[in-house]
């Protein structure tokens, strides 16, 4: 039995979703099973084609698989990703999130692990009022928030955002350094091994199916992650 991991992330530009990338390997090299998806883009394409940037990762994002409230009901665990917006999540992400009202009054999302991460245009763009906005959601769902924390020498070299990993893309919309995608690979793994604890699953029985899991992944991971 392996711990099933959901990352579901907004990006416009790139820097969340490659961020999401990064929290999706490092859970599966900790024997999770991961679905990568990206919620849906509404905004018209009279505003994406202002920027070229949002025009090429949306057309370049289209392989990544669509998320469902179904992912959320498969899901052991769920990581969420997105973008600052005024110090709140994108409305792409809270409207999938509204989604989720039906899994919440069966009670299906408690108990469930969950971490965030973002994405600012500057360093103190509202990266840390965004992961704690996303809170509110998961106390309302009874969901087990899993931070990062100061807990690796990763979230260090990142920066140091204890509760969650977060990119500064700047003027040139860079994507995040290597630094901050190995924060994100970490708290990828620490989501994927709370959980794996939290569900009594015998990670030496399993290390055979795990290493598979990680290289191949069988069909979830590899997929969802190219």
């Amino acid at each position: 039995m392996n711990a099933k991991v959901a990352v579901i992330y907004y990006s416009a530009t790139g820097a969340v979703h490659a961020l999401a990338q990064a929290v999706a390997e490092g859970a599966a090299s900790a024997g999770a099973v991961v679905r990568l998806r990206r919620v849906a883009e509404l905004a018209p394409d009279s505003a994406i084609d202002q920027n070229p940037q949002w025009r090429r990762h949306v057309d370049a994002a289209t392989s990544i698989v669509q998320a469902s409230v179904e992912d959320l009901a498969w899901a052991d665990a769920f990581a969420f990703g997105t973008p600052t917006r005024f110090g709140a999540p994108a409305a792409q992400l809270k409207q999938f999130i509204d989604q989720a009202g039906g899994l919440w009054r069966e009670g299906k999302l408690a108990d469930k692990p969950v971490t965030a991460f973002t994405s600012a245009f500057n360093r103190h763009g509202g990266s840390e009022a965004t992961i704690l906005s996303l809170g509110n959601v998961f106390y309302h769902w009874g969901s087990l928030i899993v931070p990062p924390g100061f807990t690796d020498p990763a979230v260090y070299a990142a920066g140091g955002n204890p509760y969650g990993t977060s990119s500064v893309t700047g003027p040139a919309g860079d994507g995040p350094d290597a630094a901050t995608l190995e924060a994100a690979r970490y708290q990828g793994r620490r989501l994927a091994r709370t959980t794996i604890r939290l569900l009594g699953v015998d990670q030496a029985s399993d290390a055979a199916t795990d290493a598979s899991e990680v290289r191949g992944t069988t069909a979830e991971t590899t997929l969802q992650i190219a």
